[in-house]
C-alpha cells in the first residue's frame, strides 16, 4: 500500500492570498499542531526580509521535530544559502524551487524564454541538492503548459537533484477525470517520475479541488498539497479522511492522524479565524511563552542564556549578567522560574536606555455597545505627540494610538498580564514583546490598572527599539 503524504500550505497560501495575517506566534503555534498530527510536511514563505524572515524559520525550525519543513527559494546563490541557513536547524529540510511553465505565466512572471526557464531552473536544483538530498521543483500553472515541454522541464531538475516534482492546476479549470489524465498522460511522457515523489496542488475554481486530488492519487501522484483553514485549495481534513476511509480502494494511505483532526482543525480555525478585526493587533495570541522553560536557583548563567535565546532574545553579555543576576535573586525564594517570570525578568533587567518616549497621560473610552477609543499624549525629547485612535478594546486602541504617535507599526510577538500582588489594590504586571528588524524586544509595565501597565509596556520596549535605531 502506497504512503501518500499530506504538505499543508496554510501559511504560505495566507500570504499570497491575502486572505488574513498571521503573527509570529500564531505562526509558531500552528506548526507545533500540524507537526503533531503527523502531515508529511509544512510548508512556510521563504525569505523577503532578511532578518525578520530568518529568525521566523529559523524559530519554526526548532519546533519541526516530525515533519519536513519545506522552504522556498529563488533562483540565486543569495537566496539559497539564506534559506539553507536559516532552516538546516530542523530535523528534515526540503528546499523548493518555483518556476511558472504556462507560456503566459513564464513571459509575465518569470520573465524568462522556454529554454531559459528550464536552463535556470536545474541550476537552482543542482545548488540545492549541493546542501541537501531533498530538493523540490514546483511547476506552477501546469495544467495550462504543452505536456511535452513539462516533460523536458521535469527531465532537466530530475537529472539536477531533484527528489520531489510538484504540478500545479493553478486554473482550477480541470474535472477529475480531466486531471487524472493529465497526471497518467504526464508519467506516460516523462519515465523519471516514477523514480521520485509526484506531488500535486489543485485550485477549488469549480469547487472540485478534493475531488482532483482524490484522482491524482488514484493516477500515481504520491504528495497532496492542502490547506487546514478553507482557502480556495485543497482541504487538509477532506482529503485525509477520504484516504483513511477509501485506503483499500485507493491502495494508498496516510499517516495524518485521522481521529485527532477535528480538535487540531478547530485549534488552527481559531488562529486563522477572519472574522477577528484585521486592524486588531491581537491576532489570537495572549498566551504563555516558550513551553518547557522551568529554571532553578540551581542553573548556572550559560543554561540560563540557552532559555533566553528560546524566548527569541540576543542579549549583549552586559545585559546577559544584568538578567543572570535579577534570575538568582527571584529563583532564590522559589522552587522554579517559568517562561512568564523569565520574560518578565529580561524585561525589567535587560537593555535599560534613556526613553526616547514618556507617557504624558490618557484617556479611555470602552463600552459594550460601541468600540473602545483611546487618546494618548507621550512626550518625545520633550515635545507633546497626541493621537487618538479605535480599537477591539481598550488595550488595543492604546497601542494602535501610540503606533500613530511613533508612526510605525512593530508586530506584536506576545502579550501577558498577571498580577504581583493580592487584594483590591493589586498591582499587575505587563509584558509587551514587539519584533523590529528580527529581534525581540521586552517591555514590562507595572501599575494597579492593567490598562496603564498595558501602555507602560509597549512604551518601555518602544524605548529600546528606538535607543538602538539611534546608536
Amino acid at each position: 500500500m502506497r504512503d501518500i503524504r499530506v504538505s499543508d500550505i496554510t501559511m504560505r497560501e495566507a500570504i499570497a492570498s491575502k486572505a488574513f495575517s498571521l503573527s509570529f506566534k500564531e505562526k509558531l503555534e500552528i506548526v507545533k499542531i500540524l507537526d503533531r498530527i503527523g502531515v508529511g510536511s509544512i510548508e512556510v514563505e521563504g525569505i523577503e526580509s532578511s532578518k525578520v524572515d530568518s529568525l521566523r524559520i529559523k524559530s519554526i525550525a526548532s519546533l519541526v521535530k516530525n515533519s519536513t519543513l519545506a522552504v522556498p527559494v529563488k533562483m540565486d546563490d543569495d537566496s539559497i544559502q539564506a534559506v539553507w541557513n536559516a532552516a538546516k536547524g530542523a530535523k528534515h529540510v526540503r528546499l523548493q524551487v518555483e518556476a511558472a511553465v504556462s507560456p503566459s505565466c513564464m513571459e509575465y512572471i518569470q520573465r524568462k524564454k522556454a529554454d531559459t526557464l528550464i536552463a535556470d531552473a536545474a541550476e537552482a536544483v543542482a545548488k540545492c541538492a549541493q546542501l541537501t538530498d531533498d530538493v523540490e521543483f514546483v511547476a506552477i500553472d501546469a495544467t495550462r503548459t504543452d505536456v511535452a515541454y513539462l516533460a523536458r522541464v521535469i527531465d532537466a531538475v530530475v537529472a539536477a537533484g531533484a527528489k520531489t516534482v510538484t504540478v500545479c492546476d493553478a486554473a482550477g479549470s480541470m474535472l477529475p477525470e480531466e486531471f487524472a489524465q493529465f497526471i497518467a498522460d504526464l508519467y506516460q511522457a516523462t519515465p523519471q517520475l516514477k523514480d521520485i515523489d509526484l506531488g500535486i496542488s489543485c485550485c477549488n475554481n469549480l469547487n472540485m479541488a478534493d475531488a482532483c486530488a482524490v484522482a491524482g492519487v488514484m493516477a500515481g501522484a504520491s504528495i497532496v498539497k492542502a490547506t487546514s483553514y478553507p482557502m480556495g485549495v485543497v482541504a487538509l481534513d477532506n482529503v485525509a479522511r477520504i484516504l483513511a476511509a477509501k485506503a483499500d480502494a485507493l491502495g494508498a494511505q496516510s499517516k495524518v492522524r485521522v481521529t485527532e483532526l477535528k480538535r487540531a482543525m478547530n485549534q488552527i480555525s481559531r488562529l486563522c479565524c477572519d472574522d477577528r478585526s484585521k486592524a486588531s493587533l491581537f491576532t489570537g495570541a495572549v498566551s504563555e511563552a516558550v513551553e518547557g522553560v522551568v529554571l532553578t536557583a540551581g542553573d548556572d548563567q550559560a543554561t540560563v542564556m540557552q532559555y533566553v535565546e528560546r524566548l527569541g532574545y540576543s542579549l549583549s553579555d552586559e545585559d546577559a549578567e544584568a538578567v543572570f543576576e535579577a534570575f538568582k535573586k527571584i529563583a532564590a525564594s522559589k522552587e522554579r522560574v517559568s517562561a512568564t517570570e523569565l520574560d518578565a525578568i529580561v524585561a525589567s533587567a535587560a537593555l535599560q536606555v534613556p526613553p526616547t518616549y514618556t507617557l504624558d497621560g490618557y484617556v479611555i473610552n470602552s463600552g459594550l455597545s460601541f468600540k473602545a477609543t483611546s487618546h494618548i499624549s507621550l512626550r518625545k525629547n520633550g515635545e507633546l505627540i497626541e493621537a487618538v485612535s479605535l480599537g477591539d478594546g481598550p488595550i488595543d486602541s492604546s497601542f494602535k494610538s501610540i503606533e500613530s504617535v511613533v508612526g510605525k507599526h512593530y508586530e506584536l510577538d506576545d502579550f501577558s498580564i498577571q498580577a504581583v500582588t493580592e487584594g483590591r489594590e493589586a498591582m499587575g504586571e505587563s509584558v509587551v514583546k514587539l519584533i523590529a528588524d528580527g529581534k525581540v524586544y521586552s517591555g514590562r509595565g507595572i501599575s494597579t490598572d492593567i490598562v496603564e501597565s498595558s501602555i507602560r509596556a509597549y512604551i518601555n520596549a518602544l524605548n529600546k527599539i528606538a535607543y538602538e535605531e539611534q546608536n
